[in-house]
């Protein structure tokens, strides 16, 4: 695996962390944003490993942001355990996080040798285009379909399996996790601001353990005084713009359709291959 935080300067560690931090819980793919904007700006590819670590200053956005849902649900799920009440809602929603777990850290694990190398087709720029279309559509599909009447008190571990399907959809760059997971809970027919809420919430053990594995990957490697500098101001810059990009995220889709992330990704996809395929960008 490429160590490439050691080669990323200050000023690319800001716009790496402000493009991480807006995508990230946007419907847009951060991982795909991180591969293109590199290449647009004929950056070096700051790579698998650099893309995974930065992404904690999300973690600790939304750790922050639902610190109290979180604590809830916890403590809600033990009492619920205690008591035997298993159709509790902080049970039934607990349990639909680690559920919702299990499907992208088992793909995660069998696709491994492909999904670290910086290199692997995956992360080539026709497959990230084609990928934000295709999400884009079906994202499309499902704003046409849902019938928005469920709340995130309705949640079940079908739910959580589901959507967590979804979300190992997102090893694909291009996918978006939070992009994928919204699509399924809208299909689920959850209102908007609760089926983002709910991906957002289902996102965080995926996020954290990725994050955390590559910053042990990198430590072990061995990080040059200036890779960690670019690090630190990376995970500070994304940790600020994610938490921004929260609140806008949960009020924007208490008021709006989510048309105008479809016809995003269908114009990013389209101009991420065009581009490609004309070789200005690579």
């Amino acid at each position: 695996m490429a160590m490439a935080g050691n080669s990323v300067s200050i000023l690319e560690a800001v716009v790496l962390g402000i493009v991480q931090g807006a995508s990230e819980f946007l419907p847009i793919s951060s991982t795909a944003h991180l591969r293109v904007v590199p290449a647009f700006l004929h950056w070096q590819d700051p790579g698998v490993a650099y893309s995974a670590v930065i992404q904690l200053g999300s973690v600790i956005a939304v750790l922050t942001y639902f610190f109290k849902d979180l604590l809830g649900i916890a403590t809600g799920a033990f009492k619920a355990i205690q008591e035997k009440d298993y159709a509790s809602k902080d049970f039934r929603m607990a349990g639909a996080i680690i559920v919702g777990t299990i499907p992208i850290c088992v793909l995660g694990l069998l696709l491994k040798p492909v999904l670290e190398s910086d290199t692997s087709p995956l992360r080539a720029l026709p497959v990230i285009g084609g990928a934000s279309i295709f999400m884009g559509l079906l994202l499309l599909l499902a704003e046409k379909l849902a019938k928005r009447t469920r709340s995130i008190e309705d949640v079940s571990g079908k739910d959580g399996f589901l959507v967590g399907l979804g979300q190992a959809m997102a090893l694909i760059p291009g996918c978006s996790r939070s992009g994928s997971t919204l699509t399924i809970a809208l299909f689920l027919n959850y209102k908007r601001e609760e089926a983002a809420r709910f991906s957002f919430l289902l996102g965080i053990p995926a996020i954290v353990l990725s994050g955390l594995l590559e910053l042990k990957h990198m430590v072990e490697h061995g990080l040059s005084n200036e890779g960690i500098t670019s690090l630190l101001v990376g995970l500070l810059v994304s940790t600020a713009v994610s938490y921004a990009a929260i609140w806008w995220m949960l009020k924007f889709l208490g008021t709006h359709s989510t048309w105008v992330f479809v016809i995003y990704r269908l114009v990013f996809g389209a101009a991420v291959i065009a581009l490609s395929l004309s070789g200005v960008i690579q």
